[in-house]
């Protein structure tokens, strides 16, 4: 049943409700494509937030999840850049293929597991989000994105196992969203990353924007690297061809790089050596959390499948530590939280944690590598 609400939200609604019943969007996705969102209302944040909650009024609420300081001095006047990374759970994937097997088919529809979605994006405010595995796009994230003040760009996988899903909602890949109040967009540029001199069925997205409130330049980068064990000289391959792309797109370092992924590697692979060890003078923003500075998180996705349990460290926010600040960054979920189901659940709508980290340019912008 709908609720009855004021006139501001019931039109809101509307929309949510359109993207919700979204079976046969696929089929139109042509159409999708040419609709002008700038033509479309904006939406309040709040009255989105709003009706998500009001879609989630029967699951129990967020988990509460804390900003860790990490800036060392008073920094920078300008307002931090915050940066989401996220691997939402391809909604094909998510019924179809991966067998969470402690999860109920309750707990993933798309219905109310999209206003999850949602709902932490909408808590977390970021001006950059960065996502993998999404298959609904056109029919959810760019319509309502869009009217919230984001420029939307997605780049399917070619060949991508959703579409071996029955009633599947298209291919699913990666996407960036940035807000076009703060950023103006340079240039962008899609790629398919290579392995073995072959193309690959994973892809990146690398946009260098320009910070409206500085005038400062940088670049952000999302990826999704292969998955599965016995793949890691792949990925290896494809982490590289990646750098090589951003090497040439950042003029070998010289504009900032901010890079997003689900790397499904784990810190001991060699592809994260790779960019730990890259010319561009990679940090990984999330080792700053550990007592150290130099550990990874113990995990950033945990589930149950037929195989047994899985946690593994595969998220990662690579930055240029020479020109950018971490200023805080998120806490991830405790085991507790988590629950002995693991993930994805009622309470959370993905296998993997979201990442975000509020960034700030170094002062010194002509400092030296």
């Amino acid at each position: 049943a709908v609720c009855s609400m004021g006139n501001s939200t019931s039109r809101l609604y509307s929309v949510l409700a359109k993207t919700l019943s979204s079976g046969a969007v696929s089929q139109h996705q042509e159409c999708l494509e040419q609709l002008d969102s700038a033509q479309l209302d904006p939406i309040d944040p709040k009255d989105l937030l709003e009706e998500c909650q009001i879609v989630l009024q029967k699951r129990p609420p967020r988990f509460q999840r804390n900003f860790v300081n990490l800036k060392k001095n008073a920094g920078s006047n300008h307002r931090p850049i915050r940066v989401m990374q996220w691997n939402i759970l391809a909604q094909a994937l998510g019924e179809g293929k991966d067998n969470f097997v402690q999860c109920p088919m309750e707990a993933l529809k798309w219905e109310e597991r999209k206003c999850l979605i949602l709902e932490e994006i909408l808590a977390y405010k970021p001006d950059i989000l960065c996502l993998q595995e999404v298959d609904h796009y056109f029919d959810t994230f760019e319509p309502l994105l869009s009217r919230l003040g984001y420029q939307c760009t997605f780049f399917p996988k070619p060949w991508s196992p959703c579409l071996d899903v029955e009633h599947n909602n298209g291919p699913d890949g990666c996407a960036i969203f940035f807000l076009k109040e703060r950023f103006q967009l340079v240039s962008s540029a899609n790629i398919r990353l290579t392995a073995m001199k072959l193309k690959t069925n994973q892809v990146a997205i690398a946009q260098t924007l320009k910070c409206r409130e500085t005038g400062r330049l940088f670049c952000i980068a999302v990826t999704h690297l292969k998955a599965r064990t016995g793949w890691e000289r792949f990925r290896s391959a494809q982490g590289c061809d990646l750098l090589q792309n951003l090497k040439n797109i950042t003029q070998g370092a010289k504009i900032p790089l901010i890079v997003c992924g689900d790397f499904n590697a784990e810190p001991t692979e060699e592809v994260y050596r790779e960019f730990s060890n890259s010319s561009l003078n990679l940090n990984s923003a999330y080792k700053l959390l550990s007592p150290d500075g130099q550990t990874e998180p113990p995990y950033t996705t945990w589930k149950i499948r037929p195989s047994g349990e899985c946690r593994h460290t595969l998220d990662y926010i690579w930055y240029s530590q020479h020109a950018l600040n971490v200023n805080s960054a998120l806490g991830l979920l405790t085991e507790e939280q988590i629950g002995p189901n693991r993930l994805p659940s009622f309470n959370y709508p993905s296998d993997h944690l979201s990442l975000v980290c509020d960034f700030s340019f170094n002062q010194d912008p002509d400092r030296l590598l």
